[in-house]
């Protein structure tokens, strides 16, 4: 069997909590607590879950935007997590990332052809006209006429600014790269446009991809395998059709019960109801994370956190227990 891409191996990343005229830490936000997961070379690999369940976190962890606090993320045999920011540099041309607002993440003061431009000119030494002439035969890549090159970012719609972003992330020949919500801020129909690119581009290039959503639309039609998060850790994982199919875990069965299925058969079925609120990352519950709002909840689940085991971290999967 292939040995994975990327190994991602009890990775935490909290952030502090400071108060007071000294800003003493007094506690800390468990933004990402545990999660482990494997990536495979030219697989695409989901990450979804409710809004502040880490997901985007540890995508930015995955290519060291953001410092781990623990734990250890393997690219290609190297653990980047404690790599110096000069030995990093070095596998930024493999380690790329499209960003979820493609406005915000593109400089506004310069030119596409520019920002297209910059890495091959930083990363890999080539003049300006070298690196202008990749430019544009990577916008017409992903779609876009040469003319975009002297444009700046707010002239472009939406969909055309993601398309830039997909294009920078791949200007330096990347072998892995993180999409974090890279559709969420578009229409539907621009949606689908730029899933298909993505999957075009896969198989071009020979892409690995980590894509991060709440959107369990996007996610069933592009990921080979799905991690579901909530609160930090990782609650079930498992190929995306036996999650659609047979969910293990409360959590992902929740999730797919409110997922919109076209079907008009299922238009009075029974909901599953859900009370309370996401507790905060600050002071997560005492043993499974999900007991406050599972509705399977039993004693053990309050006082014992339960390992990833076959793909699922809970006391009493739905298929053991035959619900």
């Amino acid at each position: 069997m292939t040995d994975p891409l990327l190994q991602v191996r009890n990775l935490k990343r909290y952030y502090p909590i400071r108060k007071g005229v000294i800003a003493r830490t007094v506690g800390h936000v468990r933004a990402v607590d545990d999660v482990s997961f494997d990536v495979y070379p030219g697989e695409t690999l989901g990450i979804v879950g409710e809004s502040g369940c880490g997901k985007s976190t540890t995508g930015r962890a995955v290519v060291r935007l953001e410092a781990p606090t623990a734990g250890s993320v393997v690219y290609d045999g190297t653990d980047i997590a404690g790599l110096s920011t000069a030995k990093m540099r070095r596998l930024r041309t493999e380690l790329q990332m499209v960003f979820q607002d493609p406005y915000s993440s593109l400089n506004p003061q310069i030119r596409i052809g520019e920002l297209l431009a910059e890495p091959l000119i930083a990363h890999k030494r080539l003049d300006r006209t070298a690196a202008h002439a990749k430019a544009a035969e990577m916008l017409e890549t992903v779609g876009l006429p040469k003319l975009y090159l002297n444009r700046y970012p707010h002239e472009l719609s939406g969909g055309q600014r993601q398309r830039v972003g997909i294009a920078r992330a791949l200007m330096l020949e990347p072998k892995l790269i993180v999409c974090d919500e890279p559709v969420s801020a578009l229409d539907v129909s621009i949606q689908a446009q730029v899933l298909n690119l993505l999957k075009d581009l896969q198989g071009e290039f020979g892409l690995t991809y980590v894509f991060i959503s709440h959107g369990l639309g996007a996610i069933k039609y592009i990921s080979d395998r799905i991690v579901v998060m909530y609160l930090g850790k990782v609650m079930e994982t498992a190929t995306t059709a036996e999650i659609f199919a047979q969910p293990k875990h409360p959590y992902t069965e929740i999730l797919l019960d409110a997922y919109p299925e076209p079907d008009p058969r299922l238009r009075d079925r029974q909901r599953i109801i859900v009370e309370g609120d996401v507790p905060s990352p600050a002071n997560p519950p005492k043993g499974c994370v999900f007991h406050t709002r599972c509705p399977y909840t039993k004693d053990i689940c309050r006082t014992e956190s339960p390992p990833l085991a076959d793909g699922v971290a809970c006391h009493f999967p739905l298929e053991a227990a035959g619900r």
